[in-house]
């Protein structure tokens, strides 16, 4: 995916109280930055941060952290957060990579996935944040019985993704191959592609995987 690249992006991510610099120092004590005991739930990938200002609203005895890799996109969401000015939500711009660095074990209570990067080709699976090398990062910051939720309009991805989780032992919660189709869905914060593709007709897939009690 080719992003465009915003000037003064990160200076103005830098400067802005909305954002949370360094965040590998607050490793272990996400809470206390947050000033409550609640949990913390994490969206790796927020985009623009239409869905974690729509939790963070809905939810606010939960503690939310938006992570995005990129400023360019980042800025947006800060930019919204800026509005909003919700206490219980805090942005960062990190790389899922660099998980462990960022939070303790068992620290988050949740973690999202929404249209991730598929990734397609074969050589690059491992990048997908579906993949092995990312469910063993997400094993050590989840909590007992923590979750993953995952959307995806990627039939391949979504695919692979099942796969992934059983393979590592995972308990599959929920699957559905059209969450649009259900009967009730009052409590779907919906992303920005998600709000797109549902106009388009495009089905929507999604999934909630439970972390194993045995991790191997």
């Amino acid at each position: 995916m080719r992003l465009k690249n915003v000037p003064g992006a990160a200076e103005y991510i830098a400067n802005s109280p909305y954002a949370t610099p360094d965040p590998q120092q607050h490793k272990g004590n996400w809470k206390a930055l947050f000033g409550n005991d609640h949990p913390v739930r994490l969206e790796i990938g927020m985009g623009k941060g239409q869905f974690m200002i729509g939790m963070s609203e809905a939810e606010p005895d939960v503690n939310y952290i938006g992570m995005e890799k990129y400023s360019s996109v980042i800025k947006r969401a800060v930019q919204k957060q800026e509005e909003h000015q919700l206490p219980n939500l805090k942005l960062i711009c990190a790389d899922a990579a660099d998980l462990e660095d960022l939070f303790a074990e068992s620290e988050i209570d949740r973690i999202y996935l929404n249209f991730s990067d598929p990734w397609p080709k074969d050589r690059h699976w491992k990048r997908r944040l579906s993949s092995e090398v990312f469910l063993k990062k997400y094993e050590i910051i989840l909590r007992d019985k923590g979750t993953v939720e995952m959307k995806t309009d990627n039939v391949p991805l979504f695919d692979f993704s099942l796969e992934s989780f059983a393979d590592r032992g995972w308990e599959l919660l929920y699957v559905t191959r059209d969450l649009h189709s259900e009967p009730d869905l009052k409590d779907n914060i919906m992303t920005e592609y998600e709000a797109k593709f549902s106009a388009q007709g495009k089905p929507v897939m999604k999934l909630v995987a439970m972390k194993p009690g045995i991790i191997k």
